[in-house]
């Protein structure tokens, strides 16, 4: 939720690490020094699919009555 927070407030899109994300988050933390750009491609690949979430929430049209 932190994480979360401080993106909004910085004005990047926030993640939500999925169920079956977890193991390559996890990766990505545990071996952040010898290779960093694999958890930055697991953050990438988590704000894609929270922006199309998003997006596929807020796609919807109100019918007039």
């Amino acid at each position: 939720m932190i994480m979360f927070k401080e993106c909004l407030r910085n004005n990047i899109m926030p993640f939500i690490v999925l169920d079956d994300d977890k193991p390559y988050y996890m990766r990505g933390l545990k071996e952040y020094e010898s290779d960093k750009m694999f958890l930055v491609d697991t953050v990438k690949h988590e704000q894609d699919l929270y922006e199309k979430i998003c997006n596929e929430l807020l796609d919807f049209e109100i019918e007039e009555k």
